[in-house]
């Protein structure tokens, strides 16, 4: 496997991981911080796991 392909990859599994992480603290409160602390996050995981896919569509 190329080297883009697996970084791309990585980034989109850590994305999907904040991603799920701030969900869940949004929802259940598990970290105890603040609401818009974890809409930004995110916001940020989606934009940075939507570019993956992007991304791993162009490198096919």
């Amino acid at each position: 496997m190329e080297t883009q392909k697996v970084l791309c990859y990585a980034a989109m599994a850590i994305a999907g991981i904040v991603l799920l992480v701030f969900l869940l603290d949004a929802g259940l409160g598990i970290l105890g911080r603040s609401l818009v602390l974890d809409i930004m996050f995110i916001l940020g995981a989606a934009f940075v796991l939507w570019q993956g896919i992007e991304t791993a569509r162009e490198l096919r």
